[in-house]
């Protein structure tokens, strides 16, 4: 029968039919069985149900595993992966979607090993629309949507990310402030995560610069920063705040964290570590070449924009 007497029979395009028709049919010889077509369309649905996007495309799934191995975050591979591949609709995927790859079978021996290569390393996750039953606990924050555009495009020196890196079992932690442009970083010693002590030990810090290097700092949303404003007063240095659960806003300070923790692994006791041992640490990460300066260390960007 003609495709377009078929077409019209089943109430279907005729390309629909062509497509299907041209599945199985390469030369004269071959011949069409409905029976086993109809079994092998419902067995490749099926299949797909159960596999998602990554588990599906073998191209796909080698460039997120290699970007986990990298050490980047769901969110930089989602990134990085739209420049990579831009006309590539196979070649696209969805932070979230990694994520779901990730955690959909949590006990199983390769979910287990790529969850230990994010950079928290949650056994569970928090669902990406779930709301703390409190707003937030930081009294006049001012947002990272107000911080002016020049920040974010790296144009001057004296611009921090901080954070904390959280020590074993949760009861300790050291803090990180690291400069934008020049990736300059300084671990600080913390006895405790109260908000006055890191308000102290961060102000200590930025004392030690002059003032064309300390202007502002973007943090998250950590209630350990809710002396913000004490801090500014103390140092000059404006506080920015990023938004819940958007790591990416801070990546340069993300970043370095996992290269601290390449020194200070998970389950660290910071409460054991001196705080000779966490300059050391600090000395190496600021006089290493960098590509991204061009091969130049931090140490070297910082003395050259310090004038």
């Amino acid at each position: 029968k003609p495709k377009s007497f078929i077409a019209k029979r089943l109430n279907r395009s005729r390309s629909t039919i062509s497509r299907e028709i041209n599945k199985w049919i390469d030369t004269p010889r071959d011949k069409y069985d409905a029976t086993l077509a109809d079994w092998n369309a419902k067995d490749d649905y099926l299949n797909k149900r159960n596999l998602d996007k990554i588990s599906t495309y073998k191209m796909l799934k080698i460039y997120v595993y290699k970007g986990l191995l990298k050490g980047w975050s769901p969110e930089q591979i989602a990134g990085r992966i739209k420049d990579c591949y831009p006309n590539d609709p196979i070649m696209t995927i969805s932070h979230e979607a990694i994520y779901m790859h990730i955690y959909s079978h949590r006990q199983a021996k390769l979910n287990k090993k790529l969850i230990k290569l994010l950079p928290y390393q949650k056994t569970q996750r928090r669902r990406p629309n779930a709301k703390t039953k409190r707003g937030s606990k930081i009294k006049d924050q001012i947002s990272i949507e107000q911080r002016p555009q020049h920040i974010e495009n790296r144009e001057e020196i004296g611009h921090w990310e901080g954070d904390l890196v959280i020590g074993k079992g949760q009861k300790s932690a050291i803090g990180t402030i690291v400069e934008r442009k020049s990736r300059y970083t300084c671990i600080v010693k913390l006895k405790n995560r109260k908000s006055a002590t890191v308000r102290k030990q961060f102000a200590k810090e930025f004392k030690a610069f002059s003032k064309n290097l300390t202007k502002t700092m973007t943090y998250d949303n950590g209630v350990e920063m809710a002396q913000h404003k004490e801090l500014t007063e103390q140092t000059g240095v404006l506080v920015y705040f990023a938004h819940p659960y958007a790591s990416w806003e801070r990546g340069t300070n993300e970043n370095t964290n996992g290269l601290i923790r390449r020194y200070f692994p998970k389950g660290t006791d910071f409460n054991n570590i001196t705080l000779k041992q966490l300059k050391a640490v600090q000395n190496k990460l600021n006089n290493r070449p960098r590509k991204v300066l061009n091969y130049k260390t931090p140490m070297e960007i910082l003395t050259q924009n310090s004038a």
